[in-house]
This record gives C-alpha cells, sequence and structure tokens, in this order.
C-alpha cells in the first residue's frame, strides 16, 4: 500500500491510499493518523479512490481514525470509495459512521 499525503492548511490533510487496506497496511494508516493529529492536523480526509481492497482490519483503521480526530476536535472524512469499500460499508453499517464524499479536497469545504 502506498500513502501520499498533502497539507491543506488550518488542520486539515489529504491521505491518498493506493492497493489494499487489511491487516498488513491498517496499522501503517493508523501511525500516520495519530501522528498527525498529535502535530495538529485534526481534520483528515482519507482518499479512498485507489483502494481496490477493505478488510475488518481496515476498517478498524479508519474507526480508530475517526475517534482521534474527533478527540481532538476535529474529524476523518472518507472520499471516493470504490465499489468494493462501498460493499462494506454497507454490510457493516459503517457509511451511517464514516461519512463519504466525492472529492477529498474538498470534504472540509462546509
Amino acid at each position: 500500500m502506498k500513502f501520499h499525503t498533502k497539507e491543506l492548511g488550518e488542520g486539515i490533510l489529504v491521505v491518498h491510499l493506493e492497493g489494499k487496506l487489511n491487516m498488513v497496511n491498517a496499522p501503517r494508516l493508523r501511525e500516520l493518523i495519530n501522528a498527525h493529529v498529535e502535530a495538529g492536523d485534526n481534520r483528515i480526509a482519507i482518499d479512498l479512490t485507489n483502494v481496490d481492497f477493505i478488510d475488518s482490519s481496515g476498517l478498524g483503521a479508519l474507526i480508530n481514525g475517526l475517534k482521534v480526530t474527533r478527540q481532538a476536535d476535529g474529524d476523518l472524512r472518507i472520499a471516493a470509495p470504490t465499489e468494493q469499500v462501498k460493499l462494506v460499508l454497507g454490510l457493516t453499517n459503517l457509511e451511517r459512521v464514516l461519512k463519504t464524499y466525492a472529492n477529498a479536497e474538498t470534504a472540509f469545504d462546509d
């Protein structure tokens, strides 16, 4: 899995993921989110455009990121999930918790 980050300013970070978000890669995403929240980026948008697979560990990393950002008075939002990711979010009812946006760069424009 590849991770690319982009600072948008005002505490907003976009994380572009590529590949499989699974038990192998989920800890890296957790660490990345935690480090950025500690550094002051409490609003994080996760771009899922190029994520072709997600498992329960990947979902756990996203939920953990949501918890960490909210504890820091921020939020975690996901953008552009693929069909497989949408299916898993729907099966687990997590689409109710993780709000989806069309574009990661504009997820915090509200």
